[in-house]
């Protein structure tokens, strides 16, 4: 089935306009972004390929395009985005000179060639979509046979601590839901994506208080963008509710945050297949947990 069929939509508008007012702000508070995007450049390079042309899918400002331009110097990387203020970012940061370029698309509708791409990199773009079926569907069609799809994505656990808080506070959702991994990889395999493997990395963030928090989930873009959101705004009562209800989750003078980031890869050229033809065994995933 659809990674997030069972999960409530995200607005669409809302999401795109939360990243086009976070475009300036965006790499001072993406930290997690900077750390999956690490983690998959160490992932990426044993792997024997010389990819010559690269999409970087969810680009965002480019520092994932602009990171594979220098691993991969012979490449030409195209860094894809939604938001034009991320790709005006995007251009401004890197070299006159650069083999990188923009392009504005919706990663649900790729205006690519058919088999014309070596590597598909994609950093966190997977907690941002409604519909990962369609966007893996599109992937399999623009890798060339034998080409990378390369991915992360936030897992189930990520934001467990504020979720709760919200939980004691009202029936309203206020954090996004993220997918299954085993629902990903089947999603994968019923795309024509062959061969995924994924594995999983735990990370805690501490933060002294949840002002500081919230300043971070606003300057990256990830505020609360759910159809079923709560359509008033939330009152002062409400948030200070909320505020007391993650103390309780303080150890000292600090509020872990759990994040869980989930990393894959598969490979084209493989044959479509229906849903419940494909499993990950639970004994087959690894989990590594920062110290």
């Amino acid at each position: 089935m659809n990674p997030n069929k069972n999960n409530p939509p995200l607005a669409r508008a809302s999401v795109e306009q939360r990243f086009e007012a976070a475009a300036h702000s965006f790499d001072s508070a993406a930290f997690v972004h900077s750390a999956a995007r690490q983690g998959l450049l160490e992932r990426v390079a044993p792997m024997l390929i010389k990819p010559k042309d690269i999409v970087d899918l969810g680009s965002a400002t480019g520092a994932g395009a602009r990171a594979l331009a220098k691993q991969f110097p012979r490449s030409r990387v195209l860094a894809v985005d939604s938001s034009p203020a991320m790709l005006r970012e995007s251009r401004r940061l890197r070299s006159r000179f650069s083999r990188v370029r923009e392009l504005q698309a919706n990663a649900e509708t790729l205006p690519l060639y058919k088999e014309g791409t070596d590597l598909v990199f994609s950093n966190m773009l997977l907690p941002w979509l409604n519909d990962p079926d369609t966007v893996f569907a599109g992937i399999a069609h623009i890798l060339k046979p034998g080409g990378l799809f390369l991915f992360s994505a936030l897992g189930r656990d990520s934001l467990k601590e504020l979720r709760e808080a919200w939980t004691d506070v009202d029936g309203h959702q206020h954090v996004n839901p993220f997918p299954d991994m085993h629902d990903i990889g089947d999603a994968l395999v019923r795309a024509g994506l062959r061969d995924p493997v994924l594995d999983v990395d735990y990370l805690t963030v501490t933060y002294r208080d949840p002002q500081a928090l919230y300043r971070d989930l606003t300057a990256a873009g990830a505020r609360n963008s759910l159809v079923g959101r709560n359509p008033s705004l939330t009152g002062r009562h409400q948030f200070h509710k909320m505020e007391r209800a993650l103390r309780t989750r303080f150890q000292g003078d600090l509020l872990p945050l759990t994040i869980e980031i989930v990393y894959g890869h598969a490979w084209g050229d493989g044959a479509p297949q229906t849903a419940g033809e494909f499993r990950i065994p639970a004994s087959g995933i690894s989990v590594r947990r920062a110290p």
